[in-house]
């Protein structure tokens, strides 16, 4: 850790800006504790100047994040399915995202990089719901702005306790560095597993091809079908949007003998199979998660999947039902 406070003390803007742009384009190398110890060495004299740090936090991050900008508007609700499936999150991610962008817009960049895991979501998102680009770069340079000065301001604050941190690392050195990288590997670990248990109690819930939907809603079986993701324009037609958290008794009005299809559009069909569990812990039996989801739906009719923003989306929506929030 000596060496860092070195490095930094004479390369530090080039440090933090090629440690931001790694960060931002996706690499597990956080920048958070470099800011923080840029903003405690900014207070020296020899220090890095905060300005100039907090110029190249902001260059990096628009680079960055213009990147995701265009991979989401070329690219689109496949882009956002990779990167759910490689990350160590929730597949719920995508959902999570998308409500959060198409209930505030543009304006979730200026605190979406505070978010665990939404600051390249959002920012593709941004792409994907064709919001301006000079409106994009406003925002997200705010976003940055909000997410490095905090983190700048704090290093200053706390600047006897970065100091009194740097010295432990100097002098317990490779001991530290062990204890920090076990600890995040628990971490990793732990989230992982989370996520195994959850795809593996999941994947017992009954799949519906879109195939078989289909023939159902062409013949006299028509089910009831319901749609878990967040306030998109466009739907299955006849599917009830639905919170995924929404009181059951909502359904009340149909009998338990109702046939019903829940989709989503995350990966491994997790949050439709999470209502349909619930449904049929509830009596409801003849329900099933729509495998492949509403980009399956999509890709039969022959149309790529594709969302819509602000008073487009507001105006496609059904009625919805609300519950106490997301699930996970």
């Amino acid at each position: 850790m000596g060496e860092l406070q070195s490095l930094l003390e004479s390369h530090g803007v080039m440090l933090v800006f090629l440690n931001v742009l790694a960060e931002q384009a996706g690499l597990p190398v956080p920048a958070v504790p470099m800011l923080l110890v840029a903003g405690a060495l900014g207070m020296r004299e020899g220090g890095p100047e905060l300005g100039a740090v907090l110029a190249a936090v902001i260059l990096a991050c628009l680079i960055a994040d213009t990147a995701w900008y265009f991979a989401g508007k070329r690219l689109g609700q496949p882009m956002l399915r990779t990167i759910c499936r490689v990350s160590i999150s929730p597949d719920s991610c995508i959902r999570q995202t998308q409500s959060l962008y198409l209930r505030v817009g543009p304006r979730s960049l200026v605190f979406a990089k505070l978010l665990p895991g939404a600051g390249a979501l959002s920012t593709a998102m941004a792409g994907m719901t064709a919001t301006p680009f000079p409106l994009f770069l406003f925002y997200d340079a705010l976003g940055a702005l909000v997410w490095a000065g905090g983190a700048l301001l704090i290093g200053v604050v706390f600047t006897d306790f970065v100091e009194v941190i740097l010295r432990a690392f100097s002098t317990y050195g490779p001991m530290a560095v062990t204890v920090v990288a076990a600890a995040f590997a628990a971490f990793v670990a732990w989230k992982f597993v989370r996520r195994v248990r959850l795809l593996r109690r999941t994947r017992r819930v009954p799949r519906m091809s879109v195939g078989e939907l289909e023939e159902r809603r062409l013949g006299d079986r028509f089910p009831l079908v319901l749609d878990v993701r967040s306030e998109v324009a466009e739907r299955i037609p006849g599917a009830l949007a639905v919170d995924l958290n929404a009181p059951l008794d909502l359904l009340s009005a149909h009998p338990v003998t109702t046939e019903i299809v829940v989709y989503c559009a995350c990966p491994n069909e997790v949050s439709a199979a999470i209502l349909a569990e619930r449904l049929k812990s509830a009596g409801y039996a003849n329900t099933w998660a729509l495998a492949g989801g509403f980009d399956e739906w999509k890709r039969l009719h022959g149309v790529a999947p594709h969302t819509a923003s602000g008073p487009e989306a507001a105006a496609a929506l059904a009625p919805r039902v609300k519950g106490p929030g997301p699930l996970l």
